[in-house]
């Protein structure tokens, strides 16, 4: 051994050295004058954010020099009432956004050697954040058209089991978790255990029997509901995330967020937006429209694809996921192979303005009749 190698030995957290970054879809491409792109590899809000939320984040900028809110309470208040006054301030934890609350939940709930487990395919972070905490994560994959298997991951958790990871709807497949199945699975968890639900795209589901968390934290079973204002509310380059628990759940990881911990730029746009009502109801209009025009295109071309609840699609690309993703970009088209997401030779699809739509579906003819 180098000694090199005996001072990482000595200093560094073997499964930090592992490389497991988070690395998120690309920056929009540059075309030739005359192609128009069409960014569809992010699940982003096409039409952008609340003009409410711009006017109050461009009234926080003449206080740029002063320090922001010492705690959120004031977003929590907002989420209060956006939540219809069914939780309370205590039930919420803020952060710099989903996937900041993934890494609270894994710093306060995670030691070295303990296990979790996901679902493949899966947001990357839910295993990339929990290996820096030293745990191991169990897969115990998706069915074949791509359902949770529930029996499975009651099979898989041991004494070391920690958190389940779930989604609904999963990104990047799209599936959801019916209301009776969660019951039944949530009624079977042991103690020790705590499923973390991934709601973030639960606005734009309309399954009869979807379910957001709210009930069950409700009952107070083990269960943490992350969402984000990057899809609904469209501000992803603010990066503000929030989750909701059973209060001592939420308690507990309040106990490590940080004083300042959301700019004022983060603060003032989320709480407009959550005000902002009629821009949710335009966005969440737009992307279930949207779902079923481009999902009765799919169909006419003849490409393979998977029902979906939120604001994106899982297909199987006519030609190598790589491959089509490039033919895409040739003409302006950015979508997002999922390889890494643990559904290998898939590409997913965000859905977009009927320009934007009407485009894509175009490209594909066109991969299809080359």
């Amino acid at each position: 051994m180098t000694k090199k190698q005996e001072s990482e030995t000595i200093l560094f957290k073997s499964y930090i050295l592992e490389d497991s970054t988070y690395k998120g879809g690309g920056k929009k491409i540059v075309m030739p004058d005359g192609i128009e792109v069409h960014k569809l590899s992010s699940n982003e809000n096409p039409l952008g954010f609340s003009d409410k939320a711009k006017e109050a984040i461009t009234r926080a900028t003449n206080d740029l020099s002063l320090y922001p809110d010492n705690t959120d309470i004031r977003l929590r208040e907002a989420l209060v009432r956006d939540f219809q006054n069914e939780l309370s301030v205590d039930h919420f934890v803020t952060a710099n956004s989903g996937s900041e609350i993934i890494d609270i939940i894994s710093k306060v709930f995670l030691s070295e050697g303990d296990e979790i487990i996901v679902s493949q395919p899966c947001f990357l972070p839910y295993t990339a954040f929990t290996r820096w905490m030293g745990a191991t994560a169990i897969n115990v994959p998706m069915t074949p058209d791509y359902n949770y298997d529930l029996d499975g991951i009651l099979k898989a958790i041991t004494s070391k089991t920690r958190l389940v990871f779930l989604a609904s709807p999963n990104n990047p497949s799209g599936n959801y978790i019916p209301y009776q199945d969660l019951n039944t699975f949530l009624s079977k968890i042991p103690s020790h255990v705590i499923v973390i639900y991934d709601e973030v795209y639960r606005h734009f589901a309309d399954a009869k029997d979807y379910t957001s968390a709210l009930p069950f934290v409700k009952a107070g079973h083990h269960i943490i509901a992350i969402n984000s204002f990057s899809k609904t509310y469209g501000l992803a380059g603010l990066r503000v995330g929030y989750c909701y628990a059973p209060k001592e759940l939420s308690n507990y990881m309040r106990k490590i967020c940080k004083p300042f911990l959301l700019s004022s730029l983060a603060l003032e746009g989320a709480i407009a937006s959550l005000a902002d009502t009629a821009f949710v109801e335009k966005t969440v209009d737009l992307v279930r429209t949207e779902r079923s025009f481009v999902l009765a295109g799919l169909k006419e071309l003849g490409i393979t694809f998977w029902p979906t609840q939120g604001n994106f699609v899982l297909i199987d690309p006519p030609v190598e996921a790589i491959k089509f993703t490039s033919l895409m970009e040739q003409q302006g088209i950015m979508v997002r192979p999922v390889g890494v997401f643990g559904a290998p030779g898939k590409v997913r699809i965000s859905f977009g303005v009927r320009a934007a739509n009407t485009a894509m579906l175009s490209a594909i003819k066109t991969v299809l009749n080359n």
